[in-house]
This record gives structure tokens, sequence and C-alpha cells, in this order.
């Protein structure tokens, strides 16, 4: 994946017939033979890596259309691009709402759009499913019942990494590079909150823009700092120039990397085999880089649906395979609706899961929601990269310490 501009588009997807369609209320946007699903991507701008999610969601409901639709209806995707403006997001979604009648709203990218359609969609009851970010925030019943995460949330993971920093690498100097908006400051929050007392540990932190031209100057100062522990977070297209340079200052820490940017294909083999064995991540989905998956069921599917649906990504696009597993859970949810596509219905059985584990999920990894608990994944696993394959150890990791221990 590559971070680069693009040109603003709209993809919509809509395998279903082209005959005339019924006019349908804004309150009841579902017809007999068809489902519309609004969704916001940054197709273009500096997260522009990212719209392979949506491009795999709009290719995997072409699959269920082709399969004969979700429970007889086509599935009618119709995607736009925010360029990572929150005031785009804002607006498009409200276009998907009100002109393009889309019965609820699902997996848009980011925490700030998210954020900024959030009481427009709950003043609406209009479900806002799935967002594809990890704060904490956008999964609120309470406060905001017709809005659902999805994903592990960021705060949790930076816990994790914390709290496997204090049982294997206890007192030891860290640094952290982050990357400078809500995603990284999540993380990077949850190491705090992980570590606690031992916070004092931390001896640097850098925040760093997501275009950057000043790495190279960053991680030179982390290593004068003379850690033990390098904890990047950030994307994998920085993750993969950050492993490099620190070789290349024959720096050779222990390195953490989040899950958004611990790819093989995308982050560890550009940045060079030699250079990446060894860092340390946790993940709740498989790499579809990573050999070890190559024969298994689930990764088979993918590879097929990724050769004949799918063909503009590579099949080791870890975001594709994100998009992929999101869209395989709203269908699931759409499934257990039968006949009735009511906007309360949906989101009742959004939050009535049980156990249900998505295809390319890692072993162990399931989705449970309730009325009170709107985060459906709330595991990971911690992986050592090899040289070859991640490695996973330890248990599957429902909960983190939320404040270190005292030495």
């Amino acid at each position: 994946m590559r971070v680069t501009g693009r040109m603003l588009f709209a993809l919509v997807v809509a395998v279903v017939s082209l005959g005339a369609m019924s006019q349908q209320r804004a309150e009841d946007p579902a017809t007999d033979s068809e489902i519309r699903i609004g969704n916001i991507m940054p197709y273009s701008g500096p997260l522009a890596e990212f719209g392979a999610i949506g491009k795999a969601e709009a290719a995997y409901f072409d699959m269920i259309n082709e399969r004969g639709g979700i429970n007889g209806r086509k599935v009618r995707f119709i995607t736009r691009d925010d360029n990572s403006d929150p005031a785009t997001a804002l607006e498009l979604t409200r276009g998907l709402i009100e002109k393009d009648d889309v019965l609820l709203m699902f997996g848009s990218f980011g925490t700030p759009g998210n954020l900024a359609t959030r009481w427009y969609l709950n003043q609406r009851k209009i479900p806002q499913l799935f967002v594809a970010s990890g704060d904490e925030e956008l999964s609120r019943p309470r406060a905001f019942p017709w809005t659902m995460g999805w994903q592990p949330s960021y705060k949790a993971e930076g816990r994790i990494y914390a709290n496997y920093i204090q049982a294997y690498y206890p007192a030891r100097k860290i640094v952290v590079l982050w990357q400078n908006d809500q995603f990284g400051r999540d993380l990077f929050k949850g190491i705090e909150e992980g570590l606690g007392d031992l916070n004092r540990f931390v001896i640097v932190d850098i925040a760093f823009d997501i275009t950057d031209e000043h790495l190279e100057g960053h991680v030179s100062i982390l290593k004068r700092a003379g850690a033990d522990i390098f904890v990047f977070l950030g994307v994998s297209s920085t993750a993969s120039q950050v492993i490099k340079l620190a070789a290349s200052l024959n720096w050779h820490p222990v390195f953490i990397v989040n899950d958004a940017s611990a790819s093989i294909a995308n982050a560890l083999a550009p940045a060079g085999i030699e250079n990446s064995a060894g860092v340390i991540s946790a993940a709740f989905l498989k790499d579809p880089s990573d050999p070890a998956w190559r024969d298994d069921p689930s990764m088979k599917d993918w590879f097929t649906f990724m050769d004949k649906y799918h063909r503009i990504e590579s099949t080791n696009n870890n975001a594709a395979l994100y998009g992929y597993a999101a869209a395989e859970s709203l269908t699931q949810v759409l499934k257990q609706c039968g006949d009735d596509l009511s906007r309360e219905n949906i989101m009742r059985q959004a939050s009535s899961l049980r156990d249900n584990q998505p295809s390319v999920a890692l072993p162990g990894i399931k989705m449970n929601t309730s009325p009170d608990n709107y985060l459906p994944i709330k595991q990971m696993r911690l992986e050592q990269f090899d040289g070859r394959s991640w490695q996973s150890f330890g248990d599957v990791i429902e909960t983190a310490f939320t404040e270190g221990r005292k030495h």
C-alpha cells in the first residue's frame, strides 16, 4: 500500500437490475429486492492506502450479489471519497442519507470523520455500523445507541504492548515514535495507561505527521537516547521506512509495531527481512502475505475472491483483508435480520452477536456484542516475526492491565 494522492471518485457497486426502482421514503429505504448501504473512505489524500478497505467491501458485496444476495435482496453499496476531511465526510454522509436513501452507514474509515457524522446519524436513528476505527468513543451505546465499532480499540492495543514490556523487559528504557493524529494518540495513550507509574521508563517520545519529511532525524534522536525498546505507532508505509532507518544506524532495539503497520508485504519485506526479523506486534486478523496461511481454507477462499472479484489490488493487502472481514460481519448481521430490515432490528441483531468468528480472523478471535457492549472484537494475539512468518505466542488476550505494576 502506498500513501499517494488519487483523483476524487465515487465508487458505486450495484449488481442489481437496471430496471426502474420504486421511489422510497427516507425512513423506509429497503425494498423487497435491494438493500442500500452507504460508506465513506479516503480514496485520495494522505490516507489513500486505506481506500483498499472500501474497494474490498465493494467487491465482497459484488460476490454476495452474484450468489443471490442477502435473504433474496441484492446489495447496493455506495461509497464516497472524503479525502480524509471530516467536514467532507459529514456532507457526503448527509447526501447518502437524504438523497441516496441508504438504509445504514457501514464501515466508514477514520476517527475524525466518524465522530463528525455520529451526532447527525444518531439524531436520525440511522445505524452507523462497524466503523473502521478503534476509537473507544465510537462504541458508547448509552450515549450513541446507533453507532458501533468493530475492531479492537487502539487504547486496548496500546495496553497490550505495555503489558508485554512489563512482562518481558521490566525496567528497560523505552522510546516511542507515534503518528500525530487521533489514531496515534489513542495507541500511545493506551501504552501510558498500561505502564502507569512505569511511564518514567519512556525516556523520549516523538510525534510525527503522516507526510513527515524528517523521519531520519527522529530515528537518530531516538537512537541517541539509549533505549532498549523502540515502539512505533503509525501506518505500514512509514513503519517500513523507520525499520530500515534504524538498521542503517546499526540500531537493533526490541522493535514493537502496531497492528495497522505490521504487514509482511507492505512493511517488513520492504524494510528488509533481515532488518525486520524479531519485530513484535499484536493482531486479530491473519496476514495475507504470511506464507503460514497459504494452505488455510479461509485464506484459500480469500485468494479465490481476490482473483475473481478484486483484481486491482494485491492479494497481500492487509487493508483489503480488513474490508473483506468487516463486510462478512455486516452480511452476518443482515442475514440475522431475516425479512425485518427495520433500522431498529439491524441494531438489535448487531448487538446480539455470540461467538461469531470472522473467517480470516486469527484462531480464537471471536465477535461478541450486547446492548451494553458495542465493541465486537475485543481480543488480539501477540506475534513475533521470525524472518518468514508471524509466530503467535501466549494465549488470546481478552484484557490488558490498565495500570502498570509498580517496580
